[in-house]
């Protein structure tokens, strides 16, 4: 398995901190697919436009069914979170 340094969030400092701030979670923390990026700030936050676009951003889907393909998505890929 690959390792990614990555940047934990009461270690986070500056830029990193508050982009961690507007990536929390509900369970208090910052998902490890964004925190492979803390090296690198810039790619943080086009992940999260990223994400937001496509998880909340118009559409012709709704957020539901959208969500109901990202579980299909990650079962199909093995992923467990």
């Amino acid at each position: 398995m690959a390792w990614i340094k990555m940047i934990r969030e009461d270690e986070a400092e500056g830029a990193l901190k508050h982009e961690y701030a507007n990536a929390m979670e509900p369970w208090g923390g910052v998902d490890n697919i964004m925190k492979i990026h803390s090296l690198n700030v810039a790619t943080l936050k086009a992940h999260m436009l990223m994400y937001v676009t496509v998880m909340r951003g118009e559409s012709d889907l709704s957020r539901a069914q959208r969500e109901m393909i990202a579980v299909v998505v990650s079962t199909a890929n093995q992923c467990h979170y």
